[in-house]
């Protein structure tokens, strides 16, 4: 099964747009990782056009807030509907399992051992400044991080945080029956014929 690990990073942030609405934003970089080719890339909005056939040919997208921020952005560029291709958002996963919503960060640090390398308004303002190369690693590194999530989820069948991003871990089950399965049509992409 192909899967597609993506994160995405912005131009600017909710303040200055107005409202909490993601399609609202502009993106700066998007990342992924491919099962299929063990490869991280990146994508700069320009680069977008590059990025639709690798998501068409997944069949599986997975990401952390993704279908709540992610998603919704993408489309925003994409002449298909990306909603209606298989993807599956660890927040959501967690938030079944929890009943509330935990962040990467947390999440990553007390199940993997490390946390983020940064956050998304540090990625705005190094967009300002023109620093693109940090934003590509630090987007780069979600991605890795979501990546470890779902195989350590996978393997384990359990993921951990910390109780107001403090304390011992606490480890919490989660359901990963159906992450692997396979969908009944291969058929993944929503451009119109």
């Amino acid at each position: 099964m192909r899967k597609i690990f993506f994160d995405i990073e912005t131009r600017n942030i909710f303040s200055d747009v107005g409202r909490a609405d993601p399609v609202l934003l502009d993106i700066s970089v998007v990342c992924t990782y491919d099962s299929e080719t063990g490869e991280y890339k990146s994508f700069l909005q320009e680069d977008l056009p590059s990025l639709w056939p690798i998501l068409e040919k997944a069949d599986q997208l997975i990401t952390f807030n993704g279908d709540h921020f992610d998603i919704p952005l993408l489309n925003k560029y994409y002449s298909g509907d990306l909603a209606k291709m298989r993807s599956l958002d660890l927040l959501k996963e967690v938030k079944k399992a929890l009943g509330f919503r935990i962040g990467l960060g947390n999440i990553a640090e007390a199940t993997l051992g490390r946390g983020k390398s940064g956050n998304g308004l540090e990625a705005v303002e190094w967009w300002k400044k023109g620093e693109i190369d940090k934003i590509i690693k630090y987007c780069i590194e979600d991605v890795r991080v979501t990546k470890d999530l779902y195989d350590y989820a996978i393997a384990n069948k359990k993921l951990k945080y910390k109780s107001g991003g403090v304390g011992e871990p606490i480890e919490f089950a989660i359901n990963t029956s159906g992450w692997e399965k396979e969908a009944d049509s291969k058929l993944t992409f929503s451009l119109p014929f």
